[in-house]
């Protein structure tokens, strides 16, 4: 199990007892942020849930979609339902605040958000059909993995007397945890990082050349084709800054580089989820189908 987002609700940092309520549940700018999050979860989980929707209602209808409307909606629905998760599993820590990191609950909720984040991840690189299914099973075996990881760590706690599962035990379950399945982990979320930075690098270069050549073409700075050339550059720079953070945030939380006690490890979670609502809003007001049906939705009302 990746220390992600919600980490921090459960790490103690020293266990001494097991009904010791975290400390940081006590510290009101860590619940601050944490609503924060959640309301920047619900608001990109709203944004995604009507991109989904809207171009699986046209896929039905039409029986056809563009390829960039497919990769759109990949994206869209893995996020959302990695929103969901990340709503779902601090929700539950909050109700249950002394949980057992590893029983069936939190390994269940884990295994979502490591095959969703390593999915994610593949959808924002699906530049060629045929790499969708070798995806999906890339991201299901890492999650597996992970699973199969937290489920051994599990027995042991079960095997073992609960008061005996100290900070030493616990720490000696993350160090298992992450000598074991970081290399995996690596290799799932570096193999897709990797295939978009060359393709964004292509794309980019691609696209300077043409804004190039539009330039010795036309006169003034205002024409419409320099502004569909903005908006593109917009869009693939917001792309870009979210992905690389997204990829970076998974590998430091995975090294435990951010420890999850501390209030910079929730303003990070807050600043990732913060790009991924504002990238939605852009990705929705961008396609100008979507606008469309969203403008006709509003007006209908």
């Amino acid at each position: 199990m990746a220390l992600d987002t919600l980490g921090p609700l459960f790490s103690t940092g020293e266990m001494s007892g097991y009904h010791r309520v975290p400390e940081c549940l006590t510290d009101k700018r860590v619940i601050i942020l944490v609503i924060i999050l959640l309301l920047l979860c619900l608001i990109a989980a709203v944004v995604n849930g009507f991109i989904t929707a809207a171009l699986g209602k046209k896929w039905l209808l039409q029986r056809m979609l563009s390829p960039y409307n497919k990769l759109l909606i990949s994206l869209t629905a893995s996020r959302f339902c990695l929103q969901w998760v990340v709503i779902g599993k601090t929700v539950y820590i909050f109700l249950h605040p002394t949980v057992f990191p590893y029983n069936p609950a939190m390994q269940l909720l884990s295994f979502l958000w490591e095959f969703l984040n390593a999915i994610t991840l593949w959808f924002c690189t699906w530049w060629v059909p045929r790499m969708l299914f070798s995806s999906v099973g890339l991201s299901s075996l890492n999650s597996i993995l992970s699973f199969i990881g937290n489920l051994i760590i599990y027995q042991d706690y079960l095997r073992s007397n609960w008061q005996s599962w100290n900070v030493t035990g616990n720490s000696l379950g993350l160090s298992f945890e992450k000598f074991n399945f970081f290399l995996p982990k690596m290799i799932m979320w570096t193999m897709p990082f990797a295939v978009f930075l060359i393709f964004m690098v292509l794309l980019l270069t691609s696209l300077g050349r043409h804004m190039k050549k539009t330039l010795l073409t036309i006169s003034g700075f205002q024409g419409s084709p320099l502004l569909s050339h903005g908006r593109a550059l917009l869009v693939l720079f917001s792309f870009f800054i979210l992905f690389t953070s997204s990829f970076l945030s998974l590998v430091l939380s995975s090294v435990g580089t951010f420890p999850v006690q501390e209030l910079g490890f929730w303003m990070w979670q807050v600043v990732i989820h913060l790009c991924i609502a504002v990238h939605s809003v852009i990705l929705l007001f961008s396609n100008p189908m979507l606008r469309e049906m969203l403008e006709r939705g509003c007006s209908s009302r």
